[in-house]
């Protein structure tokens, strides 16, 4: 991923972030704010050529990208996924048990996780119906030292993100928490499940 222009992709992620304040200002409701988080990271994060490598897709593949929020239900049972580019349209307000693959891993040890080649990790759980994501991020949301939920990033092309993006959707995981809790999203998601 050498050929990547970093510094390119640090000033468009920082004008996306004026823009998400500006426009999260007059957003209707909490998920329309939130959408504009992660559809700045769908938008933004990821090497667009990654899918060009030899390797990078399996016979049949093609490159897609997937974001969205997985918010921890108020019993802190499972996850709920909210605010999603990519994703089926069936999987919208989809639940998976809290302690489900790797954002599983991510809500036990409350830390960001790169995963550049799924490949490599064979506990990776596939959670899209549709196919299995080979490259993926993760980000914690956290508001007042409580784990509220994470932004989530997967492509399908394997090294399609690496560590300047999973600091960067970190940066935004921050902006969607502070979003969630202007929004009373405790209250939201109580109303929800």
């Amino acid at each position: 991923m050498a050929d990547r222009d970093l510094a390119d992709l640090r000033y468009r992620a920082i004008q996306q972030l004026g823009k998400i304040g500006e426009l999260a200002c007059n957003a209707t409701d909490i998920e329309a704010a939130l959408r504009l988080v992660t559809r700045a990271a769908f938008d933004v994060l990821g090497d667009r050529q990654a899918h060009l490598r030899p390797g990078a897709l399996k016979p049949g593949e093609q490159q897609f990208v997937v974001c969205g929020i997985f918010l921890v239900t108020p019993e802190a049972d499972s996850h709920l996924l909210i605010a999603e580019h990519g994703f089926p349209p069936e999987q919208h307000r989809l639940q998976i048990p809290i302690d489900t693959g790797h954002p599983g891993w991510v809500y036990q040890h409350r830390r960001p996780l790169i995963l550049a080649n799924t490949d490599a990790h064979a506990d990776f759980k596939q959670i899209l119906k549709t196919s299995r994501m080979g490259s993926a991020l993760y980000g914690p949301m956290f508001w007042r030292g409580q784990m509220m939920g994470q932004l989530l990033l997967a492509a399908q092309a394997r090294h399609t993100f690496e560590q300047a993006d999973l600091d960067i959707l970190v940066t935004f995981a921050h902006l969607a928490s502070t979003l969630y809790a202007a929004h009373d999203g405790a209250a939201w998601l109580r109303s929800l499940v």
